[in-house]
């Protein structure tokens, strides 16, 4: 029975790997500083609030990754997998902590609010490597676009699926 289980996760991981790296290519907003708004972050929260943390920071960093070297920014994609593996991790361990105590909608925005700062406050430390502090701070603002649309989606997303996906 163990052993149905574990396929059955790694299925729904590489399932929301590849859905993460579809989405996060399909609408491609370039932002100011060589990078782009994009969708894939509502399967990175999903990643995290259904999948065990290992598998939700593989399928969430793997398919954002990919979706990066699939479109020219191959430079993002390591800092990439570690940012949206941790967005998972953030999402997941944050939501099972907090539902138990509160309504579930507010976990999932709460710990959804929480893996998107890890997006913004991410991206502008290691764009400040690239690029310098200053001139980073412009992705700020659309990274936080982004983190909106991606909760919003994926709060929507999961009341669909969360029936359907029972590990």
């Amino acid at each position: 029975m163990k052993e149905k289980n574990s396929s059955k996760k790694l299925v729904i991981a590489a399932m929301l790997a590849a859905l993460t790296c579809v989405a996060t290519m399909v609408i491609k907003i370039p932002s100011p500083l060589n990078g782009y708004i994009n969708l894939g972050d509502c399967f990175v929260l999903l990643a995290g609030w259904t999948l065990p943390v290992s598998y939700g920071f593989l399928s969430a960093g793997i398919g954002s990754a990919l979706a990066d070297v699939f479109s020219g920014y191959a430079a993002y994609a390591p800092a990439t997998f570690i940012i949206k593996g941790l967005m998972a991790v953030a999402a997941g361990y944050i939501f099972r902590a907090i539902s138990k105590h509160t309504n579930i909608l507010v976990a999932r925005i709460i710990s959804g609010i929480s893996a998107e700062a890890i997006m913004v406050v991410g991206y502008l430390l290691f764009e400040s490597v690239l690029y310098g502090f200053g001139p980073s701070l412009v992705n700020v603002v659309p990274n936080c676009i982004q983190g909106i649309a991606g909760l919003l989606i994926g709060t929507v997303l999961i009341k669909v699926t969360e029936n359907k996906i029972n590990l």
